[in-house]
């Protein structure tokens, strides 16, 4: 049964989660559809809770193996068929990872007498194309090539291309950070109306606006983390829930001196953030993000794994990053 919950507003509250897409494909998977169906279904349980503990949930999940995998069949193709660009990739990831997610949610909710509509939004994110990042992209994707193919790469279509632990040469890209949500009017509308909204997958389709005043994609990649702390934002949602791989956020990670941590303040985890306990390929852009969005909103940040996400809805697992 679905617990009945009202904001302070007297609406019905609003979660938002972040979690990543190795959800749907992990390393150790083949990645075969039967197997991102079943992830899918997986994925679909935990997510129920949230819309079980009396909450609309709005969903934002991870791409980068999908991503991965498109470029990889792009680049098999190569001699038969023009690559596609990378918002086009991502817009993809949207669709067909919005589709699974979308039907086995939908099937959960009817399983344990819920119901309600579940939808994807192909999300629409502006970014500034004079973000610094565009003059150094950090963000290696796709597969592994020779030093002869990088350079026929970086020749023909303009990539930067850097080698990576010396396994071959990848493709780097910018990664800017988010500005606006351009579909934010119809995923407000929409979580009006439906139990759950799949929305910002991989971080959006990044997207500038054009001297000649037209919106066009670019070729980028926007962290999940930061586009759902805007997203969580601008909806003034009433929490926002950031899956990872630990149950607690912890300090000294890996050292006989951890700690994990219960509850921190946004100034708190500030503090610890400058002092280099969270690093920028893992824990780093989550709590940047969730200092963000406490800080703009007043509310609250949980920070938890899948096994634990019922536990911390009830307050008995999990980081709480607060105001105060």
């Amino acid at each position: 049964m679905q617990m009945q919950k009202k904001s302070d507003s007297g609406r019905t509250p609003l979660a938002i989660v972040a979690f990543g897409g190795n959800a749907l494909l992990r390393p150790e998977d083949r990645g075969t559809q039967e197997e991102q169906i079943a992830r899918a279904k997986q994925a679909a349980r935990w997510l129920a809770e949230v819309v079980r503990h009396g909450y609309k949930l709005i969903v934002v999940h991870g791409n980068g193996p999908q991503v991965g995998n498109i470029l990889i069949q792009a680049e098999e193709a190569s001699t038969k068929i023009p690559p596609q660009s990378l918002d086009i990739c991502v817009a993809q990831t949207e669709g067909s990872m919005g589709f699974l997610l979308q039907q086995a949610i939908r099937n959960r909710l009817e399983a344990i007498g819920i119901g309600g509509e579940v939808a994807t939004v192909l999300t629409e994110v502006e970014v500034d194309a004079t973000d610094p990042a565009f003059k150094r992209p950090t963000k290696p994707i796709g597969p592994f090539f020779t030093r002869y193919r990088a350079e026929a790469l970086e020749r023909d279509f303009g990539w930067t291309m850097k080698e990576d632990a010396g396994r071959g040469w990848r493709h780097v890209v910018p990664s800017p950070r988010p500005l606006r949500i351009l579909n934010i009017v119809t995923i407000s509308r929409m979580v009006e109306t439906a139990a759950v909204v799949i929305a910002a997958g991989g971080g959006g389709i990044p997207v500038v606006r054009s001297r000649d005043g037209q919106w066009r994609g670019i070729e980028a990649v926007i962290d999940k983390d930061f586009a759902s702390a805007l997203l969580a934002a601008e909806l003034k949602a009433d929490l926002f829930i950031v899956l990872t791989g630990v149950p607690k956020v912890a300090i000294d990670y890996g050292k006989p001196t951890q700690r994990n941590i219960d509850r921190m303040t946004a100034d708190e985890a500030q503090k610890y953030f400058d002092e280099g306990q969270f690093p920028a390929g893992s824990m780093g852009p989550k709590m940047e993000a969730a200092i963000q969005f406490v800080r703009s909103s007043g509310t609250s940040v949980m920070i938890t794994d899948v096994e634990h996400l019922r536990e911390a809805l009830d307050g008995q697992e999990g980081t709480s990053i607060v105001a105060s």
